[in-house]
């Protein structure tokens, strides 16, 4: 039985992971430079180390639920083919190992831009965590809501390809 790590984390009350493997690191928030005209789900940029990277706000992109309160997101830097990117998130979980027999695809009946950002859920032990499709939701396009829409059907879904 094969299976996958997963760093989780949770946005609106949400358990969310990506692939262990995508994360470079975790860091508390940091103050951001705001990018004028940028797609509402850049919150901004930030400056790790001397390297200026983006900072994408996982709620905007999942276009679910404002960020309201004094509670500051957490950066979770992840890999892309283009270089480290910053999902703001609420919290960080733990890393937990997600079974391939427990994942199954998106219904068809989870509508909007979750649709093309969620790869599918994991049945674990207490609940369900959800498996972010970490190019999607990177990738801005230049759509006035800075929401992607796929250009084909999607090939990902299943567990152990994508």
């Amino acid at each position: 039985m094969s299976s996958q790590q997963f760093t989780t984390f949770t946005v609106g009350g949400q358990l969310f992971g990506v692939e262990v493997e995508s994360v470079q690191e975790i860091i508390r928030y940091q103050p951001m430079t705001p990018v004028p005209l940028a797609a509402p789900a850049v919150a901004g940029l930030i400056n790790l180390r001397g390297q200026v990277i983006p900072a994408i706000d996982v709620r905007q992109r999942l276009s679910t639920w404002s960020r309201g309160g004094p509670e500051r997101p957490v950066n979770v830097i992840v890999r892309t083919d283009t270089g480290p990117v910053s999902l703001l998130v609420d919290q960080i979980g733990d890393v937990v190992d997600a079974r391939d027999d427990d994942f199954e695809p998106p219904p068809e009946t989870l509508v909007g831009p979750a649709r093309a950002l969620i790869r599918g859920a994991y049945k674990l032990d207490t609940e369900l965590l959800l498996a972010l499709d970490v190019a999607g939701v990177v990738t801005i396009a230049s759509h006035p809501d800075g929401l992607t829409r796929p250009s084909s059907p999607s090939t990902k879904g299943t567990a152990g390809h994508g």
